[in-house]
Protein backbone atom coordinates (compact mmCIF):
# COMPACT_ATOMS: atom_id res chain seq x y z
CA UNK A 1 0.00 0.00 0.00
CA UNK A 2 2.93 2.52 0.60
CA UNK A 3 4.36 2.21 -3.00
CA UNK A 4 0.20 2.72 -3.96
CA UNK A 5 -0.06 6.19 -1.30
CA UNK A 6 3.29 7.82 -2.86
CA UNK A 7 1.87 8.02 -6.24
CA UNK A 8 -1.83 9.85 -4.85
CA UNK A 9 -1.02 13.60 -4.86
CA UNK A 10 -4.41 15.26 -2.79
CA UNK A 11 -4.86 18.74 -4.60
CA UNK A 12 -4.96 21.33 -1.49
CA UNK A 13 -7.90 23.71 -3.74
CA UNK A 14 -8.33 26.09 -0.94
CA UNK A 15 -8.26 29.53 0.72
CA UNK A 16 -7.60 28.85 4.50
CA UNK A 17 -4.64 27.20 6.45
CA UNK A 18 -8.03 26.13 8.78
CA UNK A 19 -9.48 23.98 5.74
CA UNK A 20 -5.72 22.39 5.30
CA UNK A 21 -5.55 21.37 8.75
CA UNK A 22 -9.17 20.01 8.68
CA UNK A 23 -8.14 17.64 5.80
CA UNK A 24 -4.89 16.92 6.35
CA UNK A 25 -5.93 15.54 10.50
CA UNK A 26 -8.62 13.83 8.54
CA UNK A 27 -6.60 12.04 6.22
CA UNK A 28 -3.96 11.05 8.42
CA UNK A 29 -1.60 8.33 7.04
CA UNK A 30 -3.39 7.66 4.18
CA UNK A 31 -1.98 10.63 2.28
CA UNK A 32 1.75 11.19 1.89
CA UNK A 33 1.93 13.44 -1.14
CA UNK A 34 -0.04 16.82 -1.71
CA UNK A 35 -0.32 19.44 -4.11
CA UNK A 36 -0.18 23.34 -2.98
CA UNK A 37 -1.90 25.29 -6.35
CA UNK A 38 -2.05 28.84 -7.21
CA UNK A 39 -5.25 29.56 -4.34
CA UNK A 40 -3.58 27.90 -1.52
CA UNK A 41 -0.31 29.18 -1.75
CA UNK A 42 -1.18 32.74 -2.97
CA UNK A 43 -3.05 32.70 0.01
CA UNK A 44 -1.50 32.11 2.73
CA UNK A 45 2.23 31.96 1.28
CA UNK A 46 4.90 29.94 3.07
CA UNK A 47 2.74 28.51 6.26
CA UNK A 48 1.18 25.89 4.45
CA UNK A 49 4.42 24.56 3.58
CA UNK A 50 5.79 24.87 6.85
CA UNK A 51 2.70 22.98 7.91
CA UNK A 52 2.92 19.89 5.10
CA UNK A 53 6.18 20.01 6.26
CA UNK A 54 6.35 19.55 9.91
CA UNK A 55 3.38 16.51 9.45
CA UNK A 56 6.08 14.80 7.19
CA UNK A 57 4.33 15.40 3.71
CA UNK A 58 5.63 15.40 0.22
CA UNK A 59 5.01 18.89 -1.76
CA UNK A 60 3.96 19.27 -5.33
CA UNK A 61 3.93 23.07 -5.48
CA UNK A 62 1.67 23.70 -8.55
CA UNK A 63 2.57 27.39 -9.83
CA UNK A 64 2.49 26.63 -13.15
CA UNK A 65 5.34 29.41 -14.18
CA UNK A 66 5.49 30.90 -17.41
CA UNK A 67 7.51 33.88 -18.54
CA UNK A 68 10.97 34.83 -20.33
CA UNK A 69 14.06 32.18 -19.63
CA UNK A 70 15.66 33.91 -17.13
CA UNK A 71 12.63 34.89 -15.08
CA UNK A 72 11.60 31.48 -14.72
CA UNK A 73 15.08 30.17 -14.29
CA UNK A 74 15.45 32.41 -11.08
CA UNK A 75 11.96 31.66 -10.28
CA UNK A 76 12.37 28.11 -9.93
CA UNK A 77 15.88 28.71 -8.18
CA UNK A 78 13.91 30.43 -5.35
CA UNK A 79 10.90 27.37 -5.07
CA UNK A 80 13.78 24.99 -5.06
CA UNK A 81 15.17 26.56 -1.74
CA UNK A 82 11.41 25.61 -0.48
CA UNK A 83 12.00 22.13 -0.21
CA UNK A 84 9.66 21.06 -1.65
CA UNK A 85 9.05 17.79 -3.87
CA UNK A 86 7.78 18.78 -7.08
CA UNK A 87 7.39 21.89 -8.96
CA UNK A 88 6.53 22.95 -12.42
CA UNK A 89 6.27 25.29 -16.09
CA UNK A 90 3.87 25.77 -18.92
CA UNK A 91 5.51 23.74 -21.45
CA UNK A 92 3.81 25.94 -23.78
CA UNK A 93 6.96 28.63 -23.02
CA UNK A 94 9.52 26.94 -24.97
CA UNK A 95 11.86 24.51 -24.96
CA UNK A 96 14.39 27.41 -23.78
CA UNK A 97 12.75 28.22 -20.92
CA UNK A 98 12.50 24.99 -20.06
CA UNK A 99 15.89 24.46 -19.91
CA UNK A 100 16.78 27.38 -18.25
CA UNK A 101 14.60 26.34 -14.95
CA UNK A 102 15.76 23.00 -15.71
CA UNK A 103 19.24 23.89 -14.89
CA UNK A 104 18.90 26.11 -12.56
CA UNK A 105 16.83 23.63 -10.76
CA UNK A 106 20.26 21.03 -10.32
CA UNK A 107 22.35 23.89 -9.61
CA UNK A 108 20.42 25.44 -6.97
CA UNK A 109 19.89 22.27 -5.22
CA UNK A 110 23.53 21.09 -5.49
CA UNK A 111 24.78 24.40 -3.87
CA UNK A 112 22.63 24.14 -1.09
CA UNK A 113 23.04 20.50 -0.59
CA UNK A 114 19.25 19.74 -0.79
CA UNK A 115 17.19 17.04 -2.66
CA UNK A 116 16.73 18.29 -6.17
CA UNK A 117 13.00 18.61 -6.66
CA UNK A 118 11.10 17.12 -9.70
CA UNK A 119 10.67 19.52 -12.70
CA UNK A 120 7.96 18.70 -14.71
CA UNK A 121 5.51 21.09 -17.76
CA UNK A 122 2.07 21.46 -18.26
CA UNK A 123 1.53 20.07 -21.29
CA UNK A 124 -2.92 21.14 -22.19
CA UNK A 125 -4.72 21.47 -19.37
CA UNK A 126 -7.54 18.74 -18.58
CA UNK A 127 -10.11 21.24 -18.44
CA UNK A 128 -9.83 22.04 -21.93
CA UNK A 129 -12.36 20.29 -24.66
CA UNK A 130 -12.32 20.43 -28.57
CA UNK A 131 -14.59 23.68 -28.26
CA UNK A 132 -11.85 25.08 -26.61
CA UNK A 133 -9.34 23.83 -28.42
CA UNK A 134 -10.69 24.74 -31.54
CA UNK A 135 -10.62 28.43 -30.19
CA UNK A 136 -7.00 28.58 -30.41
CA UNK A 137 -6.62 27.49 -34.04
CA UNK A 138 -4.05 24.95 -33.07
CA UNK A 139 -3.10 23.32 -36.19
CA UNK A 140 -2.86 20.16 -33.93
CA UNK A 141 -5.03 18.30 -31.81
CA UNK A 142 -5.10 18.21 -28.31
CA UNK A 143 -3.60 15.05 -28.28
CA UNK A 144 -1.09 15.78 -30.41
CA UNK A 145 0.57 18.95 -28.94
CA UNK A 146 0.41 16.89 -25.74
CA UNK A 147 2.52 14.34 -26.93
CA UNK A 148 4.67 17.16 -28.88
CA UNK A 149 5.25 19.17 -26.24
CA UNK A 150 6.06 16.35 -23.72
CA UNK A 151 9.11 15.30 -25.68
CA UNK A 152 10.02 19.01 -25.96
CA UNK A 153 9.93 18.99 -22.04
CA UNK A 154 11.86 15.59 -22.29
CA UNK A 155 14.73 16.89 -24.22
CA UNK A 156 14.93 20.27 -21.81
CA UNK A 157 16.07 18.26 -19.60
CA UNK A 158 12.62 17.71 -17.40
CA UNK A 159 11.51 14.96 -14.92
CA UNK A 160 8.13 14.73 -16.58
CA UNK A 161 4.98 16.17 -17.48
CA UNK A 162 1.51 17.14 -16.71
CA UNK A 163 -0.91 15.67 -18.78
CA UNK A 164 -4.60 14.20 -18.61
CA UNK A 165 -5.04 10.62 -18.17
CA UNK A 166 -6.15 9.81 -22.21
CA UNK A 167 -2.70 10.94 -23.55
CA UNK A 168 -0.49 9.06 -20.89
CA UNK A 169 -0.48 6.28 -22.84
CA UNK A 170 1.27 8.03 -25.78
CA UNK A 171 3.61 9.73 -24.08
CA UNK A 172 5.02 6.62 -22.53
CA UNK A 173 5.77 5.32 -25.93
CA UNK A 174 7.54 8.27 -26.74
CA UNK A 175 8.89 9.52 -23.57
CA UNK A 176 9.69 6.01 -22.24
CA UNK A 177 9.14 4.24 -18.77
CA UNK A 178 11.12 7.06 -16.31
CA UNK A 179 9.64 10.05 -17.83
CA UNK A 180 7.45 11.36 -15.11
CA UNK A 181 3.47 11.53 -15.97
CA UNK A 182 1.23 13.30 -13.37
CA UNK A 183 -2.26 13.18 -13.98
CA UNK A 184 -4.74 15.46 -13.57
CA UNK A 185 -8.57 14.87 -14.32
CA UNK A 186 -9.02 11.37 -12.36
CA UNK A 187 -12.14 10.57 -11.23
CA UNK A 188 -13.28 7.45 -9.13
CA UNK A 189 -16.34 5.28 -10.72
CA UNK A 190 -19.38 7.22 -10.25
CA UNK A 191 -17.61 11.14 -9.10
CA UNK A 192 -18.49 14.13 -10.96
CA UNK A 193 -16.61 15.56 -13.72
CA UNK A 194 -17.14 19.00 -12.01
CA UNK A 195 -15.23 21.33 -14.99
CA UNK A 196 -12.81 18.40 -15.95
CA UNK A 197 -13.47 17.23 -19.87
CA UNK A 198 -10.71 14.58 -21.16
CA UNK A 199 -10.58 12.13 -17.47
CA UNK A 200 -10.11 8.61 -16.96
CA UNK A 201 -10.48 6.78 -13.39
CA UNK A 202 -7.74 6.22 -11.64
CA UNK A 203 -7.27 2.35 -12.80
CA UNK A 204 -7.27 3.36 -16.39
CA UNK A 205 -4.73 6.41 -15.84
CA UNK A 206 -2.25 4.51 -13.90
CA UNK A 207 -2.90 1.78 -16.67
CA UNK A 208 -2.37 3.93 -19.55
CA UNK A 209 0.95 4.79 -17.86
CA UNK A 210 0.44 7.62 -15.11
CA UNK A 211 2.90 7.62 -12.51
CA UNK A 212 1.02 9.80 -10.13
CA UNK A 213 -2.35 10.69 -10.17
CA UNK A 214 -3.87 14.42 -8.61
CA UNK A 215 -7.07 13.88 -7.19
CA UNK A 216 -9.13 16.85 -5.37
CA UNK A 217 -13.06 17.17 -5.05
CA UNK A 218 -13.44 13.13 -5.16
CA UNK A 219 -11.82 13.20 -1.66
CA UNK A 220 -11.76 16.80 -0.42
CA UNK A 221 -15.49 17.19 -0.82
CA UNK A 222 -16.74 13.63 0.22
CA UNK A 223 -18.26 13.40 3.24
CA UNK A 224 -15.84 10.95 4.79
CA UNK A 225 -12.63 12.50 2.75
CA UNK A 226 -10.16 9.87 4.72
CA UNK A 227 -12.93 6.72 3.30
CA UNK A 228 -12.62 8.31 -0.06
CA UNK A 229 -9.15 8.38 -0.31
CA UNK A 230 -8.55 4.77 1.11
CA UNK A 231 -11.10 3.87 -1.64
CA UNK A 232 -9.10 5.54 -4.30
CA UNK A 233 -6.15 3.55 -3.14
CA UNK A 234 -7.56 0.10 -2.80
CA UNK A 235 -9.09 1.03 -6.92
CA UNK A 236 -5.23 1.69 -7.96
CA UNK A 237 -3.87 -1.54 -6.06
CA UNK A 238 -6.19 -3.10 -9.04
CA UNK A 239 -4.18 -1.45 -11.67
Amino acid sequence: MEQVRNRLIVALDFASMAEVRELVESLGDAVSYYKVGMQLFYGVGMECLTYLREKGKDVFLDLKMHDIPNTVAQGAASLTRLGVAMINVQASGGPAMMRAAAEQVAETAASLNIPRPKLIAVTVLTSMNDTEWAALRSATSISEQVVHLAKLAQDAGLDGVVASPQEAEQIRKVCGEDFAIVTPGVRPQGSALNDQSRVATPVDALQAGAHYLVIGRPITKAENPRAAALSILEEMRKA
